[in-house]
């Protein structure tokens, strides 16, 4: 299944600000907020200061819900955050972006349009029977969200430090590059 540019978009920044927090938090600082806004491409309205940052750090656990729940779980979570952000769909363009939707003015709140970019974008994948995209890090230490575009679904881990982490742990429990000389006889 193909999804358009501002589902994908919308669905990894998602993923990622849902990531951030699970140990360590990583979305704790105005600067932190800011690189998601500016790495995931945000449009519209950003107030810079800390009531900002705790209204999207208070979003973080309904993104979780929202994108580890199971398909009729799913569409209630994007149907109740829909409707309480009054979403109303608009067509858009912007930046380098063709037509795609919003559901909210520029205007609204960050964390409210995380929200429902997030509940929209879930909207696609629902309708599409692909929640088998998402699943959880395979990093026993782990409980961050995968969200897997492979054409054969084989990303394990959230991220590129769980990544390392196991490919480091495998290389060392396969006896690393220790590899001893014959001995003479």
């Amino acid at each position: 299944m193909r999804f358009g540019h501002d589902t994908i978009a919308s669905l990894q920044a998602g993923v990622a600000i849902a990531n951030t927090a699970f140990a360590p938090d990583t979305l704790t600082t105005i600067d932190e907020l800011d690189e998601l806004f500016t790495r995931h491409e945000y449009s519209g309205r950003h107030d810079r200061d800390q009531a900002e940052l705790d209204a999207v750090r208070a979003i973080r656990p309904r993104l979780v819900e929202l994108f580890t729940a199971d398909r009729d779980g799913a569409a209630a979570i994007a149907n109740t955050l829909l409707a309480e952000a009054g979403a109303l769909p608009q067509l858009v363009r912007h930046g380098g972006f063709d037509w795609h939707i919003h559901a909210v003015p520029a205007e609204a709140p960050l964390a409210t349009r995380i929200v429902v970019e997030s509940a929209m974008a879930m909207t696609d994948v629902i309708r599409a029977d692909e929640l088998s995209r998402f699943g959880t890090c395979a990093d026993r230490d782990c409980s961050g969200i995968v969200f897997d575009l492979s054409r054969n679904r084989s990303r394990r881990y959230c991220s590129t430090a769980c990544t390392n982490r196991n490919a480091t742990a495998a290389y060392r429990a396969r006896g690393g590059s220790r590899h001893e000389a014959p001995v003479a006889q």
